[in-house]
């Protein structure tokens, strides 16, 4: 297949992607960035490690001062908790509140179909 088609297909299939991401995000009550947020903050729980401001602007390639707006709306909102970190006092741990918990889990649930479509066409299936 021609690269140029190849690079089309995939920018279409990312689009389309990232706006099913944000509708239903939004039927889950959360903001396209917020559920942002929380998949990643998820993801460094996953991997066990703690996520915090720093790793969510490196992983979100957001400015420092965004994230930490996103992440203090987040946490008013109900959804994350920040806890000290133990070795640092400077270090602020991010967790997912139980409410938090539950809205990335139905939103992730639902995405499902589209996240492996995508996901099939990356590795070229």
């Amino acid at each position: 297949m021609n690269e140029y088609v190849e690079a089309a297909d995939l920018r279409s299939a990312l689009r389309r992607f990232l706006r099913r991401a944000e509708e239903i995000a939004r039927r889950h009550d959360l903001t396209p960035r917020q559920y942002l947020v929380l998949l990643m903050i998820r993801a460094s729980d996953e991997r066990g490690a703690h996520a915090t401001i720093t790793d969510l602007v490196e992983r979100l390639s957001l400015t420092q001062s965004t994230v930490t707006e996103l992440v203090q709306r987040a946490q008013d909102a109900g959804l994350i908790e920040r806890t000290p970190s133990p070795d640092d006092g400077r270090v602020v741990h991010l967790s997912l509140s139980p409410i938090g918990n539950e809205r990335l889990e139905r939103a992730f649930t639902e995405l499902g179909p589209e996240r492996e479509l995508l996901l099939r066409l990356l590795r070229g299936q």
